[in-house]
């Protein structure tokens, strides 16, 4: 399972307070967390006003790369924000993300073509997020045809066809896992990621609902997750799922998992 830190992400208020604050500390501590709980990216998302975003994302990107290797997520709703920071990143990570909204493709694509980048890929565009699994494909297919002629593998596209609440939509669950089954029909080496925490929002008790989330839609062939690494619920549905699915020979993954804490066990 590919993780997405989730965790440094300014609409988060507890990290926007730490942000705001130049809190160093607070961010060194879910930095490192994340990478303990095998964050493959670390995303960062300055969450502030347009002026300040530059700014922000420079520290934060400085003091991510000074405490750990893992490798970074830039997000950000504008592209042209994406592309500047790129240089000050150390290695190649995950663009965070473009959609077929105006301009989006356009501008990232071309710049990560000859490098070694990957990218989420939203399947929404200007008209917005469509409840049609069958439009969320086609969205996704002009996406993926426009990252190949760059020469962009799918192996480097990660797409996220967009949950809609649970609150606001019963067959929410539904249409994302029917999503999942068409975009890897046509393209099974592409990756297919989510925010799962969306799925609850509204809701009372959400991690119940985000742990049954992660474990159907890996059912149904996601394979990555922008999501807390340092929670232990969703450590443990994630690496139980993935033992369920045969996809942990003799439970190794799961084994050491318990054993290092990331769900409970004790040292």
């Amino acid at each position: 399972m590919i993780i997405i830190g989730e965790k440094i992400n300014g609409f988060i208020p507890k990290t926007l307070a730490a942000i705001e604050a130049r809190d160093d500390a607070y961010i060194i501590e879910i930095t490192k967390g994340q990478a303990a709980g095998g964050a493959t990216y670390i995303d960062i998302c300055a969450g502030t006003a347009p002026d300040v975003e530059r700014e922000t994302m420079e520290w934060l990107i400085d003091l991510v790369q000074s405490n750990t290797d893992t490798p970074i997520s830039l997000d950000s709703s504008d592209p042209q924000v994406i592309i500047d920071m790129m240089p000050r990143v150390k290695k190649p990570g995950l663009i965070n993300s473009i959609s077929l909204e105006a301009g989006k493709c356009e501008t990232v694509l071309p710049a990560i073509a000859n490098t070694d980048w990957k990218v989420v890929a939203l399947t929404c565009d200007s008209n917005g997020i469509p409840d049609d699994p069958k439009v969320k494909f086609d969205i996704a297919k002009k996406i993926i045809e426009q990252a190949n002629e760059l020469g962009i593998k799918n192996d480097r596209l990660f797409i996220d066809p967009l949950v809609t609440t649970l609150a606001t939509k019963q067959d929410s669950l539904i249409s994302f896992n029917e999503a999942i089954r068409l975009i890897k029909a046509a393209y099974p080496d592409v990756n297919i990621t989510s925010g799962l925490s969306n799925i609850s929002f509204g809701m009372p008790f959400r991690k119940a609902i985000n742990m049954q989330f992660l474990a159907l839609t890996m059912a149904a062939g996601m394979n990555s997750a922008i999501m807390d690494p340092m929670s232990q619920d969703m450590q443990a549905t994630m690496h139980a799922v993935n033992a369920l699915l045969g996809n942990d020979e003799y439970c190794v993954e799961y084994l050491g998992a318990f054993r290092e804490g990331l769900f409970g066990a004790t040292k």
